[in-house]
């Protein structure tokens, strides 16, 4: 049942090789998936291409989310090319780096609501326009979220908010979509050396601190990640849905650091 052997779906948010989006299309190629990705603008398309290519893929659709006719040109050339779709993977979310140190108090009005908008609300318009192409068979919607939602995390500022958006949005999605026997749930890894990851204030710092405290004393890998996405669009996963699922090394069950780092 662990395999994805006949199913295609669509990863959007590849940023490059390290990327946990990439962990988790590397994951599903190996489990059989046929993918197609998304980027945003000419520069992130050059980028992806050879990874695209290095799992056979070769549908690349340039996505703007906060675009609705570039949304609708992306899903419509998905409908033509495949005529359905098994499973979605949303790695996307966004703030101004400069707001990503300092307090939250300093949010802008500005940076708010562009970043709930790309992180949390692009999340519906996915599912909105995922679901003609998963209503005949079922599917599956996957998104990336992080326990900054609901535990104050150093620098995290905005992007807790919208994650907690996102958490919220994933649990209603959950509800609406699953008479169409459509599953929708989110993963919540720990702290990873991403490019996303880079961009938050003292994320070294965070980083380290995970690695040494939680349970496992380990951050997650992109293995492990990409796994996890695998067993949740899987035949496997069938009755799962709604769930925050923490690849984190079981810190987020903490309530103070290990004995030894007090």
């Amino acid at each position: 049942m662990l395999h994805l052997k006949g199913k295609r779906g669509l990863i959007m948010g590849v940023a490059n090789e390290r990327s946990i989006a990439w962990g988790i299309a590397k994951a599903m190629s190996n489990a059989g998936a046929q993918l197609a990705f998304t980027h945003q603008g000419e520069a992130f398309g050059r980028r992806l291409q050879p990874l695209a290519e290095s799992v056979g893929a070769n549908l690349l659709l340039d996505v703007d989310v906060t675009n609705d006719a570039s949304l609708d040109r992306a899903f419509e050339k998905l409908q033509r090319s495949w005529g359905s779709l098994d499973f979605v993977v949303h790695a996307i979310a966004y703030s101004e780096k400069n707001e990503l140190t300092g307090r939250f108090l300093n949010t802008t009005r500005e940076n708010f609501k562009n970043s709930l908008d790309i992180s949390s609300y692009s999340f519906v318009e996915i599912a909105r326009r995922s679901h003609p192409l998963m209503v005949e068979n079922g599917g599956t919607l996957i998104t990336l979220t992080y326990q900054g939602s609901n535990r104050v995390t150093p620098f995290y500022n905005v992007m807790g908010v919208a994650k907690a958006a996102l958490e919220a949005t994933t649990r209603y999605l959950a509800n609406d979509l699953g008479i169409d026997k459509i599953r929708v749930n989110a993963i919540s890894p720990g702290p990873m050396k991403t490019l996303a990851g880079a961009a938050i204030g003292g994320a070294r710092k965070t980083f380290k601190h995970t690695e040494m405290n939680s349970p496992l004393r380990s951050n997650a890998t992109l293995e492990a990640v990409g796994g996890t996405a695998v067993y949740l669009a899987s035949d496997a996963g069938a009755y799962t849905t709604g769930e925050i699922i923490y690849v984190d090394g079981g810190y987020h069950v903490l309530g103070m650091p290990q004995s030894e780092n007090i």
